[in-house]
């Protein structure tokens, strides 16, 4: 039984939230307002309601101001301060959480002039629409990635801002469990918060058992009928697979559960969101998971009165972030017990100072900031919290580097009991030595204090063990789940080329000739034995850039000193920055191919060395923010940066040193974050370093055995191996084993021959991985590798697999009116529109033509009724100007010939949309009645009046349902269905509106209801 997302996915997840405390608004019966979408009567009742003694003028003036705030270009942070705020007057009332009153509707329109969006489900509460789901049915990844492409393009459009400003939570479930090989989060449950760009989806793996015996009440018949009959499925009450997706464990269901049961609900809306002020503008982040959990698992030691413990949460996860969400949550905490909370984030280095101080700023908090022990004392025994005169909340970010040592013990005797000092210390695997007096000074100076250790490796052994300085772990969040959640990606070493490490050799030996007995530091940073490691540097990250296809990544390069550090960038200076000038101004007056094109701008111009002794602080803040906004290639690195720093286009390190133990993994990690859409870090190793991970993973592993004993597997996988690149290519061999590879033409022609669709996917899965795997073993090194498949020659013959795989889409596409929704929901303009071959002067035109596709396909796409001839004939225009000609090598006129063309599509697709949307309505939203309607005017009309043909359906519709509501059973017999039907068709035509019909007209009235009913029932749609 197939079936749609309405009864699969988005029936089932209303009827649980009901269960779950929602109470359902039926659109029919309610009043909103569509600028805002809130709903004003719920609104004005419940705000009278928690704030007592606010008159309805009151009351109004409140609703004005917030519409006025929905305007804002702030992400919606004016309103989310209102939101939140229990000072004056309450939109949410925090300390009664009850006391509000939460709502879910369905297919709420999110309206602005002509365009228009219905999310599945909204949540309100207190009438103010903060939530909405998302839902696509089972193995549906064209339509997942469709939808975030659609919200996407929503939340650019200016026209829905008030409505992106007001959503807190979005949920997008096409109701699958998590998948082990999903790159692209296409299969599964995901949660995001609002953005004016790309909605930026997580994850959500539950850490907590529930007993749904005690989190969702029973949901009564009556109230389970009233859903099914206002969305017009009361035909699926009793179906198999309706009964199995009610159930709490769906994934919808599972995420719903972990988001939306009240007391998450009220934790995520008053703590789990943060606006940050990042290089390229305002955004909007909310908790990860673990961030969530970590915070609860905080707040759940300190009840049981412990005052220490660790975060063991992998780089790159977000403990900065993790310790600004604590400081919102912990101020509350505390200020429940009028105690005032101090907050101090301990670091052991200025850059790591700078930049924690930089990002609590962009979270907004305020910030002061230590660097001596004579002011770390002065702060510990001052008695006010904050040092602002805003009154806004604070951290205080102290840098231990120079005082640390000191003997002199910070004594604070008389500290004020209405004070609690919180320390996150950061990075506890290494700086703090329990012989040294830091910590002692710490310990003493207010032994109230709260310490909380934050890390990536604990440090782990005899002498210094994290765990037995700073206490048990709290939380922990290990690599591999943090690969899998797509928080931080693997690695790939890559080796460096066998040519070239001969070029290195044989400056080494005329080095030795040249200066004897020379130190390696002294010959490592000569200019003879630099300039043909940075050519290769240089030439690599170029051509990275190439085969990743994306000009945006950079480089560090982490080298042997800090004299080959500026002998590097002298190099650069001279050879590479001024040599690209020249190339640009060459460039410029004359064309280039778009070969010659990609490669130009591949090219690496600027570069910046990072020593303590270059450049003042200021100057090093402004390069590392240069790099990071994408404006100097490269970063020439001794050892600042290599803990502690994120730069998301950090693709490419290139380790020029041996670096030990722990150390070497914070190096390492600093590759690993997410940016676009790459899916690993790459190390290029000339100091060898595989010998000192293995070692250092294996001593660590060995510890974390004895530390951790089970646990351990979940800290491993950091690299992806050769022996996973082999199986790999195992794997690809075994699936083209029957085919001719070495002969195109032959592969070709069994390729035609083949015509089922599961068996060419398998073979053109293959075949792109294959080319992958081509790209990754190159930049690896590995390159014996390549010796074990033809790969050049398979990048080949995916083409042919790939061609013959549309092909067969296409023709079944064409063939079946059911394709018709993957035709107009797949995202043809991505695939046609290449424009390898549109002049750069013409891709402004091109992308019109792009969007003007969108639009039409995404009109004809949403239509209800796709038997309509009307639809068919649209349906065939849009096909025919895709068989006209290859649309990727159009020329101008051609494009503005299309244009013009998908234009009318367009007008047309839009006025039938209208007009089915307004016959819809009459039939109470029933999209099956429309439809109904349609066929009985289409051919030999039963009446010259629309109006008689309306109430009659509409009487018909009213005593079918009746007979379903009282029993969803007879769908299962499809002759008793046609057997009752035929009976009311007869009394509601001949008996109830007089109008004259015959047995033939009886029996096709009856086949076009009953075939829609038992669609509805088995799952069909249109």
């Amino acid at each position: 039984m197939i079936h749609n997302e309405d009864s699969r996915v988005k029936i089932p997840s209303i009827l649980h939230l009901i269960q779950l405390g929602y109470t359902y608004l039926s659109l029919k019966e309610s009043n909103w307002d569509t600028n805002t979408n809130i709903f004003t009567e719920v609104f004005t009742s419940q705000i009278e309601k928690i704030n007592p003694g606010l008159s309805l003028n009151d009351i109004q003036k409140v609703y004005d101001d917030i519409s006025l705030s929905l305007d804002n270009e702030d992400l919606g942070r004016a309103f989310y301060n209102k939101l939140i705020d229990q000072s004056g007057v309450k939109l949410i009332d925090f300390e009664n959480f009850d006391n509000n009153s939460f709502h879910v509707v369905t297919e709420l329109p999110y309206q602005k002039d002509d365009e228009v969006f219905r999310p599945d489900i909204i949540l309100l509460i207190n009438g103010m629409p903060l939530v909405f789901i998302e839902v696509k049915k089972p193995n549906n990844k064209e339509g997942i990635r469709a939808e975030h492409n659609r919200m996407q393009r929503r939340f650019k459009n200016k026209k829905f801002r008030r409505f992106i400003n007001l959503t807190q939570l979005m949920v997008f479930s096409n109701n699958m469990p998590y998948s082990e090989d999903d790159m692209f989060m296409l299969e599964g449950a995901f949660y995001s918060t609002t953005n004016y760009y790309k909605p930026m989806f997580n994850y959500f793996r539950e850490e907590e058992n529930f007993d749904f015996s005690k989190v969702l009440t029973p949901i009564a018949e009556e109230d389970e009928i009233r859903v099914l009959k206002d969305t017009n499925l009361l035909s699926i009450r009793n179906s198999k697979e309706f009964l199995t997706n009610k159930k709490p464990t769906t994934a919808t269901n599972s995420i719903s559960t972990s988001l939306f049961q009240r007391d998450r609900l009220k934790f995520i809306l008053q703590f789990a969101f943060a606006y940050v002020e990042e290089e390229k503008g305002l955004e909007k982040h909310i908790m990860r998971y673990p961030q969530l959990f970590a915070t609860k698992a905080i707040e759940n030691k300190l009840e049981n009165g412990l005052k220490k413990g660790i975060i063991w949460h992998t780089q790159g996860s977000g403990k900065t972030a993790l310790a600004y969400f604590n400081v919102k949550h912990l101020t509350h905490y505390f200020r429940k017990n009028n105690i005032v909370p101090k907050f101090y984030f301990i670091v052991d280095r200025l850059d790591l100072l700078v930049q924690a101080s930089k990002e609590f700023t962009a979270r907004g908090l305020g910030v002061y900031t230590i660097n001596s022990r004579e002011d770390f004392a002065k702060d510990i025994k001052a008695t006010k919290v904050i040092h602002n005169s805003s009154g806004k909340a604070e951290i205080t970010v102290v840098n231990i580097q120079k005082f640390k040592d000191d003997p002199d013990v910070i004594k604070n005797n008389d500290y004020n009991l209405n004070i609690q000092r919180v320390f996150f210390l950061d990075e506890v695997h290494r700086s703090y030595n329990p012989k040294g007096s830091f910590l002692a000074n710490l310990e003493n100076a207010d032994k109230n204090a709260i310490k909380i250790g934050l890390t990536g490796t604990p440090l782990l052994g005899k002498d210094y063990n994290s765990r037995s300085l700073f206490g048990d772990y709290i939380h922990k969040y290990y690599y591999n789940l943090s690969i899998k959640d797509g928080y931080t990606l693997r690695l790939i070493r890559e080796e460096i080329e066998t040519n070239y490490k001969l070029v290195l050799q044989k400056a080494l030996d005329e080095l030795k000739i040249l200066k004897g007995n020379a130190d390696k530091k002294t010959v490592f940073a000569h200019h003879s034995f630099v300039e043909p490691m940075l050519d290769y540097i240089v030439k690599d990250l170029e051509q990275a850039r190439i085969s990743l296809d994306d000009n945006t990544i950079g480089g560090m390069v982490v080298c042997d000193s800090s004299d080959q550090a500026k002998m590097m960038q002298e190099i650069f200076d001279s050879k590479y920055a001024l040599a690209t000038t020249k190339q640009l101004d060459f460039a410029a007056e004359e064309e280039i191919s778009y070969g010659s094109k990609k490669i130009k701008d591949s090219k690496v111009n600027t570069a910046q060395v990072i020593l303590h002794d270059i450049g003042t602080k200021q100057d090093r803040r402004e390069w590392v923010s240069d790099y990071k906004a994408g404006k100097i290639d490269f970063l020439f690195v001794y050892n600042m940066l290599l803990t502690g720093f994120d730069a998301k286009r950090l693709k490419k390190l290139y380790i020029g040193r041996k670096i030990k133990s722990h150390n070497l993994l914070q190096t390492l990690t600093r590759v690993n974050r997410t940016y676009k859409m790459h899916k690993y870090g790459y190390v290029v190793d000339f100091a060898d370093i595989q010998k000192e991970f293995d070692k250092t993973n294996q001593d660590y592993f060995n510890e974390l055995q004895s530390e951790l004993g089970d646990e351990m597997e979940h800290y491993s996988n950091l690299f992806k191996s050769t022996e996973e690149i082999t199986k790999e290519i195992e794997e690809i061999k075994d699936v083209l084993f029957k085919f001719e590879t070495n002969d195109a033409s032959v592969f070709g022609n069994q390729m035609t021959a083949i015509n089922d669709r599961t068996e060419i996917r398998q073979i053109s899965k293959a075949l792109n991985n294959a080319k992958e795997l081509y790209n990754l073993i190159r930049l690896s090194g590995n390159y014996e590798l390549l010796q074990q498949l033809d790969f050049k020659m398979l990048a080949h013959l995916s083409g042919l697999a790939n061609d013959r795989l549309g092909l067969i889409n296409t023709k079944i596409s064409l063939e079946n009116n059911v394709g018709t929704e993957n035709i107009l929901n797949t995202a043809l303009e991505d695939v046609i529109f290449a424009f390898t071959k549109v002049k750069e002067e013409e891709m402004v035109l091109a992308d019109k033509l792009k969007d003007t596709l969108q639009k039409t396909r995404e009109m004809l796409g949403g239509n209800f009724d796709q038997r309509d001839p009307v639809f068919i004939s649209l349906r065939e225009e849009l096909e025919n100007l895709f068989k006209k000609k290859n649309l990727s090598e159009v020329t101008k006129e051609e494009m503005e010939a299309n244009i013009k063309a998908l234009n009318a599509i367009y007008d047309k697709a839009k006025r039938l949309e209208r007009e089915n949307q307004l016959l819809k309505t009459k039939y109470d939203y029933d999209a099956k009645y429309a439809r109904i309607h349609k066929r009985l005017l289409e051919k030999d009309p039963l009446t010259e009046s629309e109006r008689k043909l309306f109430d009659a359906l509409k009487g018909l519709k009213i005593a079918v349902d009746k007979e379903i509501s009282q029993n969803a059973k007879i769908l299962d017999n499809e002759s008793y269905v046609e057997r009752m039907v035929m009976r009311l068709v007869i009394n509601e035509f001949k008996t109830t509106q007089k109008i004259d019909i015959n047995a033939t007209d009886v029996k096709r009235i009856n086949r076009i209801i009953v075939k829609e009913y038992m669609n509805e029932y088995n799952g069909y749609v249109g």
